[in-house]
């Protein structure tokens, strides 16, 4: 079955259930299965890199047979595509987890840099990139895109308190643009200490934020 371009991974899954008459009860076997092959890819590009992946080594790490693998993917080409949606999707909805419990915007705005930080400093995105450049690279291209869009959504409320104390409207998309180029960049060329790095220039974004207010209150 072949994946379009911009279909969740997971949705692979659903779509061979819908095409059967496999009963709803084996959609978790299914889902399962598209996680097994994904992180049998991930722990094989992490090894090989991304241009010696076969489609024998992963069904072999995942424990399943070629047949079952191209139920899913009808190709090498296909499975990256898909793990690269697969990370680019894991990052946001991780993103979102630790943001979506803090409604007050400091708390809130923290939470989000709590989290880059976290990714830039122990995510397996540095680790793909020693392993696989290229393709890594082309990754960041399209995950800077969509989280572009994703941080303004989450930081909506957090832009909102800022314009209020500041009496202006923010550059949305700029301050966005600089938190995610921050993430990429720490990951390209580290800090000397990786939990530091995004923290110490998203600090110097909110100390500006805050001059700019107490500033205003004074006129």
């Amino acid at each position: 079955m072949r994946v379009e371009n911009g279909v969740d991974p997971m949705q692979l899954a659903e779509r061979a259930i819908a095409h059967s008459v496999t009963p709803v009860q084996n959609r978790g076997r299914a889902e399962a299965t598209v996680a097994a092959i994904l992180a049998a890819t991930e722990k094989i590009v992490l090894r090989e890199g991304s241009e010696r992946i076969s489609v024998l080594d992963v069904c072999q790490l995942a424990g399943v047979s070629r047949g079952t693998f191209y139920r899913y993917f009808s190709s090498q080409d296909e499975l990256l595509d898909a793990f690269a949606r697969h990370k680019r999707a894991s990052f946001q909805q991780a993103m979102a987890d630790a943001v979506t419990p803090f409604t007050e915007p400091t708390a809130r705005f923290h939470a989000l840099v709590r989290y880059l930080d976290n990714y830039a400093a122990h995510g397996h995105a540095r680790l793909l990139l020693g392993a696989a450049p290229e393709y890594t690279l082309r990754l960041f291209g399209r995950l800077f895109n969509e989280s572009l869009v994703r941080i303004e959504e989450l930081m909506r409320s957090v832009f909102d308190a800022w314009d209020a104390r500041l009496g202006i409207r923010i550059d949305r998309e700029l301050v966005c643009e600089l938190m995610i180029r921050c993430v990429l960049s720490e990951l390209v060329v580290p800090h000397d200490r990786p939990q530091d790095g995004v923290q110490r220039v998203v600090t110097f974004l909110y100390s500006i934020v805050e001059c700019e207010s107490r500033n205003t209150q004074k006129k």
